[in-house]
């Protein structure tokens, strides 16, 4: 394999996997309800995430980076937004 198509598989795969809590995000946005979301499922994946986001530095792996850092980033707004409206 070429190391442009690693690259882009990596990339397609990370964004794919991004992507995926993105209809979660907007439906919680629409509905303003949150009861079925676990907490502590969200805390554990952002750690993970976290650590994803931190292994792509350090190996300075712009893919893993960019698009771990995209599902960090979404996954905090969901905990954001089960915290603000379970109340």
């Amino acid at each position: 394999m070429t190391d442009t198509l690693i690259q882009v598989t990596g990339i397609t795969a990370g964004c794919i996997t991004a992507l995926s809590a993105l209809p979660q995000l907007i439906k919680i946005f629409k509905e303003k309800k949150v009861e079925d979301i676990s907490l502590w499922t969200l805390i554990v994946l952002i750690t993970g995430l976290g650590l994803w986001t931190l292994y792509g530095f350090l190996k300075d792996d712009i893919p893993i980076l960019a698009t771990n850092l995209f599902s960090l980033l979404i996954n905090v707004m969901l905990v954001f937004l089960r915290l603000k409206y379970k109340q």
